[in-house]
């Protein structure tokens, strides 16, 4: 079955979405942090690096917005954990992206 034109420009969109969420040196240090641990509060985010609490609470909405990072409530705190397989499918769109406009060159035996 065929992709219909929709169905790649939604594509399409929504990997542009999470890169534009990764285009920020700030979000990569965010998600590094959040590897690093099974799931974090803001705080514990703001500790680790040189930025304000609202900073690092606006970088952690877009993340969330762009589906990299899910968002729990968790009593007082709200806590954050990287969506690994977000992530990986971020990885496997842009490999495939790579992959068709750049085919590996021939090797010549």
């Amino acid at each position: 079955m065929t992709e219909s034109p929709e169905s790649r420009c939604a594509d399409s969109r929504a990997i542009a979405l999470r890169l534009a969420a990764l285009s920020h040196p700030a979000r990569i240090e965010i998600l590094k942090r959040l590897s690093a641990s099974s799931c974090c509060s803001c705080r514990e985010v703001v500790d680790h690096l040189d930025l304000a609490q609202s900073t690092v609470s606006q970088h952690l909405k877009i993340l969330v917005e762009a589906g990299l990072v899910r968002f729990e409530a968790d009593r007082q705190r709200s806590r954050y954990a990287v969506d690994h397989n977000a992530l990986a499918g971020v990885s496997a769109l842009l490999t495939e992206l790579v992959n068709s406009c750049c085919p590996a060159p021939k090797r010549q035996d």
